[in-house]
């Protein structure tokens, strides 16, 4: 156990003969005393620092542990938010991805069906010219027979009988005064199948029979002239 100061102060000596002088020890014990108190004092001091700089390095410690801690925390939060940020760009993209394939087909399948309706309506269009031809064809031949047969009507014996110069008219005759026979005789109406009546109290009607073609019947030919 170490002496303090006042173990240092009470101790007592040994009187012997041809001893030291008691004033000389005594002032050194005192000199001793005062510097070992002072020593004490200082130790302490230095006690206290030690345990107030433990204290603070325990405190720095455990920040230190604290800061690393928080920087793992840290860490895996930023791991995580990177993990989860990669994951929802994955998932947008596959989404956009999705979109744009959704948007080509119904693009596609539009574009498709405009094609399809349009060629329908092409082929629509095409039968309905064809059917018009058809049709043009078959009153072309139509008006074609009706011109002939009013043709043939004109060309008939009745009319050059009817136009021919009377026996017992005169030689002469004068252009001014003289007025056709053609203007007055009365109107021979000549009317197709389609639009005539039938009267039997009218005389001089001619009716005329259009023929029933089928689609693709030729044209008929034209009357021979020479019948004239």
């Amino acid at each position: 156990m170490a002496l303090s100061p006042l173990d240092i102060h009470n101790k007592e000596f040994n009187v012997r003969m041809r001893g030291y002088d008691q004033d000389q020890v005594n002032d050194f014990l005192s000199q001793i005393i005062k510097d070992y108190s002072a020593l004490l004092k200082q130790n302490e001091e230095m006690q206290k620092h030690l345990a107030d700089a433990e204290e603070k390095v325990k405190y720095y410690n455990d920040l230190k542990d604290a800061l690393n801690q928080s920087i793992i925390v840290a860490q895996e939060a930023a791991d995580k938010v990177k993990t989860n940020a990669e994951q929802e760009a994955d998932l947008i993209q596959q989404q956009a991805e999705k979109n744009a394939q959704d948007l080509l087909t119904s693009s596609t399948e539009k574009a498709n069906r405009i094609v399809g309706d349009a060629s329908e309506k092409a082929k629509k269009i095409t039968v309905e010219t064809e059917d018009l031809k058809r049709q043009t064809r078959v009153f072309r031949q139509r008006l074609q027979v009706m011109l002939e047969s009013q043709l043939e009507v004109v060309k008939s014996p009745e009319w050059k009988e009817l136009l021919s110069s009377s026996d017992t008219a005169p030689d002469v005759l004068d252009p001014a005064n003289i007025q056709s026979n053609l203007d007055n005789q009365p109107a021979q109406p000549v009317e197709s199948e389609q639009t005539a009546v039938a009267d039997d109290d009218q005389p001089g009607y001619t009716e005329i029979i259009f023929p029933q073609e089928d689609d693709d019947a030729t044209p008929a030919a034209p009357a021979d002239d020479t019948e004239k």
